[in-house]
This record gives structure tokens, C-alpha cells and sequence, in this order.
């Protein structure tokens, strides 16, 4: 439930209101003061860029408002000291003035600091008597990133500024030779010599693998810097098979080649050179041999200058907390315990944390897991991170009940638990992915409350998985020591060591294999210590974790190849990364979003980390992904706002025609909000016009609790349409929508788990009626669809505001023999309504005080 927010005193506020209206007088009259004394005019640096904060005062003042241009919006933190706002100015410059306009709440000591990295920092300036007002100040340094760090308020309250204003020269003249702009980027070639020296193998930072051409003249290798870029430096290093004549060419287009460079004498060995132009492609142009054999290329990096756009890469934010192997047990036992208090309860609130350990063994802690919370290894496989303690989810907030336990999440950690078993005591939205449990695992709270449902994905539990009272479950691609038992229905597919199929009694259901799937992208740490996102790949009739026959095999991506977003940064800003070429990484927090983020490149990953919640504004889209191949979603809440968006997430624009088997889009843990943190409308959450999209565990949910809630208030149509064909779905969860929960209109379809409940709240069946028919299906499987098959799905009922209403069935399908159903189950929760039929006509009613399923083994 919503904790009760505190309450101010009506006479702070009054007085609050009087301070902010002196300190906007304060600062017109500042605007129309005689200007200073005359200086070196520096271009204003800050504006608009990525700025983060030790903390916000609430969600209307994030960081961002200090550094918009805007003297009416403002940050302002936290009640405590210290306190920092920083900017990240995108490259290193010389900082020459810096002003700060504060609302009524000034520092009366504070820093003004610089740093080169967001981590070690130099202060530029400092003071202790600080008046407030505006303070414009000449200070003398360097740094890609600038912060105002604040050691004692000058009131009761935090920090406030109207703007943070940073002055100076750009470094981006300089030759950024630390920086290979080429490192993980698309890279292509006109031919390659085998299967083992793909171009990709230039660009990937390392010098014991490499592309090697066709033994003929001329032969190219290009890459991909993502958007237009000035160049001053290539780096080549041959193989044995180099290059006696070659040019350096650039374009903007992929078609039209400038010369930058050119040779007739090459030697191989490393070539260095000094080179200057633009363009977002760089090629290598080959047009001697000096061999026999074709280019062969150890690395091809590019070196760039002047910027050439938003930075990628940067700091993850105060809600990314960072474990290391030589804290001590009690550091980080504290800073755990600290983030639960806050977390605990707190279903509706606005904090986000992600909680990551970096390889090694810790010893002697428990985290326990609370809302929007995420723990993670940063090793590029489980084994890396080693926990001999526990990773814990129960339900003591909620009086032993776990069926509002969502949004949290564990991954990449291998645990050894203290009492050798693993307790996670999840419902909806609780991933657990990724995780190596050194003994029994408990899907129940202590107490054996009850449980809703949840998801494991690719992972190892060596003892047994033991559900107790989870309703449905449903694990893939993963390793187990077997089940203890199963209560309405369990789902295994491709895991290794699960029970064969024996529904309704006991009732699991068990694919030997699953037909598609791909884990999530992750973070991780290498052996250098920068942050890299691994991006696994495609598998096909999967069984078993991907890691457990040697490291997950997939692609890695540097981090600065990543825009990382944090609270506060625009959609405008957003899509000017994406349209950039970056990738994009949120970072926890709230995000409203003013405008469609347009995901439009193929293979875009799109991640979050520590459940960033996208909130769209006056009834927008808020996100889109363009007919293209392989885009990754994942680790996402989309909330609804309060104006009624058509669509939350649209995969694919509708009509969409292009084939995706070879590298399909993913959407994965994914969810989708209607209310409970405050009215939201969104006639459908969920669109897939892709083919060949694969949707990964999704939970989207019109809540039926919380603030915002009501037929009439928080009002949603239907959580999923599938337009695409050939789509594939592991792991859906969708709940409470007012018209079919589901519809599946696209041909050859798959899903592999389904838990659904029916609205609880139409306030009559005359209002709920779908034609001449009571209700509407959870699952609707269209008239013109020839062929799809589904596996374990169940749909509850809880009519909790009129008791009298009899559904007419849970899932609704034509009758041919391509459209198959496997282990269906309807059940009335408590004889809270009925469910008359299972599907189409067929199957007994759902009824009863006594919660007991009907089955119904295959359809037709």
C-alpha cells in the first residue's frame, strides 16, 4: 500500500512561499543590474547538458532545471548535508566563470569542483560565508564535469537553484587520443578470409584477434562511428598481410568517400597517422597487397576531436551503489540495510536503486531486496560474483503476504546461502535472472503466505526449487535439482532437470526446449575495470543456462558507446542521442517524458538498470521502435500518465512488413503501470506490429490498489496486441484491463506461460458486457488467425465490487486444428465471481469458496 506522505506545516510553506518570491526579486533585479566588470566573453557551456544530483527534493525539482536556461524551474535537495549538483560539460574544458542563482535556500559553505572523470576532483573554488542571491564567480580549471558541492545549508531547508551556469573554452579542439571512437561499433568489409577474422574483430579492442580479407585487389574494411565525428588520428595495426598502397577515406553517407590519406609505400607494422576531416563512416581502402595473402587487420581505431555531439559513457548517479570485495562485511551490510528501510514498503514511491558488486567474494551479509530495487553482479558471468551469505525477499511488510512483492529484480550473482537455502518471496515484475543458487531455493515468505507468480531465467540451482504456495511459476533455459511441488500450474521450458508434463495432477507443464529466447543485456566489468554492456545472443531450441558450458557467448559494447540517461534529462535530449547512434542506458529514477522516444536504428539496446520509470506527458507515445532488426528492451517501467496515452510501447510502426527471424527484436522485463501511483489512462500498453519479435517477461498491469484507482479513473483497454507474426512470448503477465486482456492477431505465434486475473472492479456485468456476452477474454486469439499454440496459462477472477458477475469464459480462440492450447486453468478466487467456461464453450465453471481450478489438459 502507498505509505502516508509527511506533512509540512502550513506556516513553513508560508514562509517558504515569501523566501521564493524575495529570491525571484532578488534575481529580476540581478537581471537588470549594470553588468560586471568586463571579461573574456566564453561561451556558456552548461546549458542543457547532463546534470545529476546528490539528491532531490522531490520530483518536480530535478537536477536538470538548474542547467535548462529556465529561471523559473530549480533543483533542490535533500534536508542534509553534503549535498553536490554536477554537469557533465561532454569533454574536457577550461572553466573560466561559473553562476549559481539560488532560490531562498543558498549554501552558506559550498565548492565549486572540477574532474576529469566524475570520480577524483579538484576544487576550483570555495567559500564559507555564502549569502544566497546570485554569486558569479571567476575561478581558474580543467574537467569534463563541474559540481557545486555544498557542506552547510544557509537554511532549514536543502540546496535550491534557479540555474547552475558554467563558462569557458571547449577542449574539443584537442585530439582526444585516450578515446578509440571505432571500439565497438558496426564495422563491415568487402569480404572476410573465413568465419574466424570477421571485420567486427578490428574494432574490438583486441590485439589477438583480427579481420583478414580476400586474397585480391582492392579490398576495405569500414566502420560505423554512429554520427558525423572530426577526425585526427588513425591508428592501424597489420598483421603479417598488410598493405603496401592504401587510402583513409571518410563520408558522411556510407557512399560518397573523401581521401584523408594516402600511401604507396607501406611496411606494416603499426601505422599512425595524422588525419584531418569528417565524416561518420572511416574506411581503410586497399588497393596493393603487399603479400600474397589478402589485409589482415590487428586493430583499426579512430581517434576524434571538437566533440561531435552528446558524450556517451559517464557516471551512473547517486542510486548506483558499488560494492567491492575490500569493504568490510559491516560497510556493506549498513549501506544495504539502509536502502531496504527506505524500500521496504515503499510500493508507490519515487526512489530507484541499483545495488552492484563488482567480482570477488563477499562474506557474511544479507541484502534484502525491497520495491524498485536491483542487485547485480558485474562479472561477465555469475561464478565472477561470489556471495557467501544471502540474497533475501520476504513479505514481513505486508503480515507474510507476498502477492504484492513486484518490481525488484536479482542477476549474475552466485550465492551460497547461509542456511542453504535462498528465499524469494516474489510476485510480479521480481526477475531473477542470470543467478547460481548453491542449494534449495524458496519462492514462498516465511510462514508459506501466499504468492502470485513470478519468473527465472537462465540459471543454476543446485538443490530444489521450492514453490510452497506460489500459484503459477514459470522458469527457462536453466539448470535445476528438481521441484518440491506445484499449486496451480508450473512451466519449465528448456530447463534441465524439471519434471515431465503431468497436468492438472501434479500440474506441471514441461518443454524439453525453448524454441527461441536470448538473455537480457547486463553490465559488467573488464579486465581493464571500464564498464561494458554484453549483449547475448539468439538461441534456438535452448536447454540450460547459457554460461554453464563456458561464458554466454554474445557481443560487447563499451559503455561509451551508451548515452547514460538519468532523471531529469528531456526526451528531446534522449532522441538526439539515439539519433546520434548511441545507445541508450537509464539509470535509476522518474522520467517524464514530454515527446515519442524514437528508437529507429537497427540493434539499439535500449536498458535499464534499477527499474527507471518512463511517465509520458499530455497523452503521448512513450517510446517507438522502427521496423528494424534486432533492438533490445529491457529493465523498463512505463507508466501511464494522467492524460490517456493510445499506446505505451509501440514495436514497430502498424503494417509492418519486414522479416526479423535472424536478429529479432526483444522486449524483456518490461512492465507496463495503469494507476496505483496515481491516475494514469493508456488505451493499450503494449503494441508488437514486428514479426519475429520476441517478448520476454512482461508484467503490464492496471492496478487495483494504490492512488489513482477506479473503473472510471484509471482506465485501460487492453495490455498486449500482437500484430506481428511469428511472435514468441516467454512469460506474460498482464492484469486487470477493462476489455480483453490480450490479443493475439498475428500468424504463427507462441506463448510459453500466461497468468492473468480479470478486472476486479466492473461495477456490474450490464457495464462489462462484450456484445451479447458477459466480460471479455483474457486471452483472444483472433477469428482470422490459422496457427498458434500456447502453453500454461491460467486466468483468475476476483470480482470484488459485484460478486454476482459469471464471466462467460478466460480465453476466447477459433476452432481449427493450427490454433492449440496446452493446460489452460480458470479459477475464482475465494467465489469472488465465476468464470463459466475455459475457452471458447468448452470447460466447467469456476466457482466456489474453495479456490479450486478448472483444467482443461488440450484445446481443441
Amino acid at each position: 500500500m502507498s505509505p502516508v506522505p509527511p506533512r509540512r506545516h502550513p506556516a513553513r510553506r508560508t514562509l517558504r512561499r515569501l523566501l521564493a518570491t524575495l529570491a525571484s526579486l532578488l534575481v529580476a533585479t540581478a537581471l537588470v543590474a549594470p553588468p560586471s566588470p568586463a571579461r573574456a566573453a566564453d561561451p556558456l557551456l552548461s546549458q542543457g547538458r547532463p546534470t545529476t544530483a546528490s539528491s532531490t527534493e522531490n520530483a518536480g525539482t530535478p537536477a536538470a532545471n538548474a542547467t535548462d536556461g529556465n529561471t523559473g524551474t530549480r533543483w533542490s535537495s535533500a534536508f542534509a548535508d553534503p549535498q553536490w549538483l554536477q554537469v557533465d560539460l561532454g569533454a574536457t574544458a577550461t572553466v573560466s566563470r561559473v553562476t549559481l542563482v539560488w532560490e531562498a535556500a543558498y549554501a552558506r559553505a559550498y565548492q565549486i569542483q572540477t574532474s576529469a572523470d566524475g570520480v577524483t576532483w579538484t576544487t576550483v573554488w570555495s567559500t564559507t560565508t555564502g549569502d544566497g542571491g546570485t554569486d558569479d564567480l571567476t575561478v581558474n580549471g580543467t574537467g569534463r564535469y563541474v559540481r557545486m558541492y555544498g557542506t552547510a545549508r544557509g537554511t532549514a531547508y536543502g540546496y535550491s537553484l534557479w540555474e547552475f551556469q558554467v563558462y569557458g573554452s571547449s577542449g574539443g579542439s584537442g585530439c582526444d587520443t585516450a578515446t578509440n571512437a571505432a571500439q565497438g561499433r558496426p564495422a563491415t568489409a568487402s569480404s572476410t578470409e573465413n568465419a574466424g577474422t570477421p571485420a567486427s574483430a578490428a574494432v574490438d579492442g583486441s590485439l589477438s584477434t583480427r579481420w583478414s580479407s580476400a586474397a585480391s585487389d582492392p579490398q576495405w574494411l569500414q566502420v560505423d562511428l554512429g554520427s558525423v565525428r572530426t577526425l585526427c588520428r588513425v591508428v592501424l595495426t597489420w598483421e603479417t598481410a598488410y598493405a603496401k598502397a592504401y587510402q583513409i577515406q571518410t563520408s558522411t553517407d556510407g557512399t560518397a568517400w573523401t581521401t584523408v590519406s594516402a600511401t604507396t609505400t607501406g611496411d606494416g607494422g603499426t601505422d599512425t597517422l595524422t588525419v584531418s576531416g569528417s565524416g561518420r563512416y572511416v574506411r581503410m581502402y586497399g588497393t596493393v597487397r603487399a603479400t600474397g595473402w589478402g589485409y589482415s587487420l590487428w586493430e583499426f581505431a579512430v581517434h576524434t576531436s571538437g566533440g561531435g555531439g552528446l558524450p556517451g559513457g559517464g557516471p551512473l548517479g547517486p542510486n548506483v551503489i558499488t560494492f567491492d570485495p575490500s569493504m568490510s562485511a559491516a560497510t556493506i551490510q549498513s549501506q544495504l540495510d539502509t536502502v531496504f528501510r527506505t524500500q521496504e514498503s515503499n510500493q508507490f514511491g519515487t526512489q530507484r536503486y541499483a545495488l552492484m558488486f563488482k567480482p570477488g567474494d563477499y562474506s557474511g551479509i544479507n541484502a534484502q531486496i525491497g520495491f524498485y530495487t536491483s542487485i547485480m553482479g558485474l562479472g561477465r558471468n555469475p561464478g565472477d560474483v561470489r556471495i557467501h551469505g544471502d540474497v533475501t525477499v520476504d513479505a514481513g511488510w505486508f503480515n507474510g503476504n507476498a502477492t504484492q512483492n513486484f518490481w525488484r529484480s536479482a542477476a549474475n550473482l552466485q550465492i551460497f546461502p547461509s542456511a542453504g537455502f535462498t528465499r524469494w518471496a516474489v510476485s510480479q515484475a521480481a526477475p531473477f535472472r542470470r543467478m547460481d543458487i548453491q542449494g534449495d531455493l524458496n519462492l514462498a515468505p516465511n510462514g508459506y503466505g501466499w504468492a502470485s507468480g513470478g519468473y527465472i531465467a537462465d540459471s543454476r540451482v543446485t538443490g530444489v526449487v521450492q514453490p510452497y504456495s506460489q500459484q503459477q511459476w514459470y522458469t527457462r533455459d536453466s539448470n535445476v535439482g528438481g521441484y518440491l511441488n506445484a499449486v496451480w500450474n508450473v512451466t519449465n521450458s528448456g530447463v534441465v532437470g524439471a519434471p515431465a508434463t503431468s497436468f492438472p495432477n501434479p500440474p506441471y507443464t514441461t518443454l524439453a526446449q525453448t524454441p527461441v529466447s536470448r538473455d537480457i543485456p547486463y553490465l559488467y566489468l573488464d579486465a581493464s575495470g571500464a564498464y561494458q554492456v554484453f549483449v547475448p545472443s539468439t538461441r534456438t531450441n535452448a536447454s540450460g543456462a547459457s554460461w554453464l558450458g563456458g561464458a554466454t557467448p554474445g557481443t560487447s559494447i563499451p559503455l561509451s558507446q551508451f548515452y547514460v540517461a538519468h532523471p531529469g534529462d528531456s526526451a528531446a535530449t534522449i532522441n538526439a542521442a539515439l539519433a546520434q547512434g548511441l545507445h541508450l542506458l537509464f539509470t535509476p529514477g522518474i522520467y517524464p517524458v514530454g515527446e515519442t522516444i524514437t528508437v529507429n536504428r537497427p540493434g539499439t539496446v535500449v536498458l535499464g538498470i534499477g527499474f527507471p520509470t518512463l511517465i509520458p506527458q499530455n497523452g503521448v507515445t512513450a517510446m517507438t521502435v522502427a521496423d528494424v532488426d534486432g533492438v533490445r528492451l529491457a529493465g523498463m517501467l512505463f507508466d501511464a500518465g494522467p492524460i490517456n496515452s493510445p499506446v505505451l510501447l509501440q514495436v514497430g510502426p502498424a503494417g509492418s512488413t519486414a522479416g526479423h527471424a535472424a536478429n529479432p527484436t526483444s522486449i524483456q522485463d518490461v512492465f507496463f503501470r495503469i494507476g496505483g501511483a496515481g491516475a494514469g489512462k493508456a488505451t493499450t500498453s503494449l503494441v508488437v506490429n514486428q514479426h519475429d519479435a520476441l517478448i520476454d517477461h512482461i508484467w503490464a498491469w492496471r492496478a487495483d490498489h494504490g492512488t489513482g484507482v477506479g473503473w472510471t479513473v484509471n482506465t485501460a483497454d487492453t495490455g498486449v496486441i500482437v500484430n506481428g507474426n511469428n511472435v514468441t512470448a516467454l512469460g506474460l503477465f498482464v492484469e486487470h484491463y477493462q476489455k480483453y486482456e490480450v490479443i493475439w492477431n498475428g500468424n504463427n505465434g507462441r506463448t510459453i506461460f500466461f497468468q492473468n486475473e480479470l478486472p476486479y472492479d466492473p461495477p456490474s456485468a450490464s457495464a462489462w458486457m462484450n456484445g451479447s456476452m458477459v466480460g471479455y477474454a483474457a486471452f483472444k486469439v483472433a477469428n482470422a488467425v490459422t496457427s498458434f499454440e500456447g502453453w500454461g496459462m491460467g486466468s483468475y477472477c476476483y470480482f470484488n465490487v459485484d460478486p454476482t458477475i459469471a464471466a462467460y469464459h478466460g480465453f476466447e480462440a477459433p476452432t481449427t486444428a493450427g490454433v492449440r492450447f496446452h493446460d489452460l486453468l480458470t479459477v475464482s478466487l475465494g467465489g469472488n465471481g465465476s468464470i463459466t467456461h475455459v475457452i471458447n464453450d468448452t470447460g466447467g465453471t469456476a466457482q466456489g469458496t474453495d479456490t479450486v481450478p478448472v483444467n482443461l489438459v488440450s484445446y481443441p
